[in-house]
């Protein structure tokens, strides 16, 4: 049994890998793919999948800050949701924090930076919950602290691949679920489903991870389902 909470990684990717339009911020996977004829159709169908694996949800702030959290003015409906924010920079404001904190059921900011503005929004929301490091974010010990502390048992991770990559390095990924769009973005600089540093030597193999097909669906509109599960303890023969 894990000390830990168990994770899955959930995306959207294209078919060579990308999970985001292009290199700049003012493009979106989850804005700009639903506006191209043949991918727009079944892009649906990837909320279905996300959904599905129920209320706990890991992302960073980047991200969020990136589909535009910190400019929504609009009350939410309050669902039955908790969000695990990794937010170090920061990346969202006071408005974004706010919005979420009325949204979620529970919004825990886990940060290293002590001029965070959750601190400030801490005794107005009683559903947001700071997990502070002091120097650097340790994933593994967060990932124990929200299944102990939080009773999270189980979450999905939706975050962007430099993050991704810190989860998979770490052997912190359990299960991967794709959804693939039939669509080629291409792009060195655009995003993929696991980014951060590039191995340069033999030694280096351990930190690949190998996977073990659970299923493969096809969907409507051309997309494709993948599960797997990972082996996170690599042999190198």
């Amino acid at each position: 049994m894990l000390e830990r909470a168990e994770t899955t990684l959930c995306l959207i990717i294209s078919l060579d890998g990308k999970i985001t339009t292009g290199s700049t911020d003012h493009l979106d996977s989850d804005l700009d793919w639903k506006r191209i004829v043949g991918v727009k159709e079944g892009f649906s169908q990837y909320y279905k999948v996300e959904q599905s694996l129920g209320p706990n949800y890991l992302n960073s702030g980047r991200v969020l800050e990136k589909v535009g959290f910190n400019n929504k003015k609009e009350v939410p409906q309050k669902e039955p949701l908790r969000f695990v924010v990794v937010d170090r920079k920061p990346h969202l404001n006071k408005n974004g924090i706010d919005y979420l904190c009325k949204w979620l059921k529970k919004l825990f900011i886990v940060t290293s930076n002590p001029n965070h503005p959750a601190f400030e929004l801490k005794s107005k929301h009683k559903n947001l919950e700071i997990i502070y490091y002091e120097t650097g974010i340790d994933f593994a010990d967060l990932l124990v602290k929200i299944k102990k502390n939080y009773k999270i048992e189980k979450i999905t991770i939706e975050s962007g691949g430099t993050l991704n990559s810190v989860f998979f390095r770490d052997g912190l990924v359990d299960h991967v679920k794709i959804v693939v769009a039939p669509l080629i973005v291409g792009g060195k600089d655009t995003s993929t489903l696991v980014d951060g540093f590039s191995l340069t030597k033999p030694t280096q193999l351990h930190l690949l991870k190998a996977l073990k097909l659970r299923e493969c669906k096809k969907l409507e509109n051309s997309y494709l389902l993948l599960e797997y599960d990972v082996i996170n303890n690599t042999v190198v023969q």
